[in-house]
């Protein structure tokens, strides 16, 4: 069975360079799946869950923010962030979520709400893959 090629690349290093036999993005308009031969496509990613699955086995982790290509079994992922379970600091995760709803739920004027959600989303998909 053909595999699929896929490098996830942050700023400062690649972080994944690895086949495998299908994944799931985390993509602006929902979850979708890559298999082998795909449609080539470029789209944006949101915050959300990277599944990558090879021999009945998957990996999770928590991305943020990127976009991604396909393109000829070749799968490339820019991100900023992307973080294994054992990378994420579920108690730092947890105060960040309780400052972002605090934020948001603030009537102070100069509260940048985008940026409080923004906060909210990624420590809620850290929670999420640390537990």
């Amino acid at each position: 069975m053909s595999k699929i090629h896929i490098k996830v690349i942050q700023p400062n290093q690649i972080r994944i360079d690895e086949e495998y036999d299908h994944i799931i993005v985390p993509g602006v308009d929902g979850d979708f799946g890559i298999l082998t031969d795909h449609t080539p496509f470029i789209t944006k990613i949101r915050s959300g869950v990277l599944q990558l699955f090879q021999n009945d086995k998957s990996e999770e982790y928590a991305i943020h923010d990127g976009f991604v290509t396909v393109e000829n079994n070749m799968v490339s992922i820019v991100c900023d962030t992307i973080e294994k379970k054992n990378e994420i600091d579920s108690v730092r995760a947890k105060a960040s979520k309780e400052r972002a709803e605090k934020r948001i739920k603030s009537s102070e004027e100069d509260i940048n709400f985008r940026r409080a959600e923004i906060s909210l989303k990624k420590a809620l998909v850290r929670l999420e893959i640390s537990s």
